[in-house]
Order: structure tokens, then C-alpha cells, then sequence
């Protein structure tokens, strides 16, 4: 293996290692995103439960304000694009749901290209460790 190509192992090696981190950032995104949902339908299903309770509203900085809730089985949902709607309380956690099932469909997608990136790190290593061993131990000519 000549100087060239194991310059250009290196780099291909450091490209899947940073693809590698970006989508172990995306997991952790994802992850946090089911942890809000599953919450977020817990809560909800509360207030139906419990439809006139107290609770704590953040105002920011660790600051909160003590207020009473009066469900009247709607929430205001944000879908995106700034745009946020009215839903009664099983609309809003059907739709919860439906996006639980997508992020778990792109959590799988990126468990799997995780995976590959791991199994191409290791190809990669195999190879730089052959290279260092073939530039050790060079052949003889006799």
C-alpha cells in the first residue's frame, strides 16, 4: 500500500468517524423526542383524568407561576411551520402517537446506518493495521 492510499484511508476513516458522531447526535435527538412525546400523551391523559388540578407554568430562568387548569378536553398542539391547532384530547394523542411511530421508523434507519458506519470503521482498521504490518516487516528480496 503505497503513502497515497494510506493517506486516503486515513481521511475516509475520519469522514465515518464523524458521520459515526452525527448520527449518534441524531439518535440522542430522537430519543429525546419519544421521551417528550410518551410524556406529553401521559399528561394529557391526566388532565382527562383530572380535569381541574393545580400545576406549575415555567415563565423562564427556573421561574415558575402556580396556576389551576380547567380542562375542557382541548389542547393546543404546534404542528410545525409556526402553525399550532386546536385538538380534543384523543385527536391530540392519535397524532402524538403517529409521530412516536415515525421517529421510531428513522431511530431504526439510524441504528442501521450506525451500524454499517461501525462495520466500515472496522474494515478500515483491519486495513491501516495490515499496512502498518506489511510497512514493518518488509519483503525480502533474496
Amino acid at each position: 500500500m503505497s503513502e497515497e492510499q494510506a493517506e486516503q484511508l486515513m481521511q475516509q476513516m475520519q469522514m465515518l468517524e464523524t458521520y459515526f458522531s452525527d448520527l449518534t447526535q441524531r439518535e440522542n435527538t430522537f430519543m429525546n423526542i419519544l421521551r417528550e412525546a410518551t410524556a406529553s400523551i401521559e399528561s394529557i391523559q391526566s388532565l382527562g383524568k383530572n380535569p381541574e388540578s393545580e400545576t406549575l407554568i415555567p415563565i423562564g430562568m427556573g421561574t415558575y407561576v402556580p396556576t389551576k387548569v380547567s380542562s375542557n378536553s382541548k389542547i393546543v398542539m404546534n404542528i410545525g411551520a409556526g402553525v399550532a391547532v386546536e385538538k380534543d384530547f384523543p385527536s391530540a394523542i392519535n397524532y402524538l402517537e403517529a409521530r412516536i411511530k415515525e421517529v421510531e421508523v428513522a431511530l431504526q434507519d439510524t441504528a442501521a446506518k450506525k451500524q454499517d458506519a461501525t462495520a466500515r470503521l472496522e474494515q478500515g482498521k483491519a486495513q491501516m493495521n495490515q499496512m502498518m504490518q506489511a510497512m514493518q516487516n518488509p519483503p525480502s528480496s533474496g
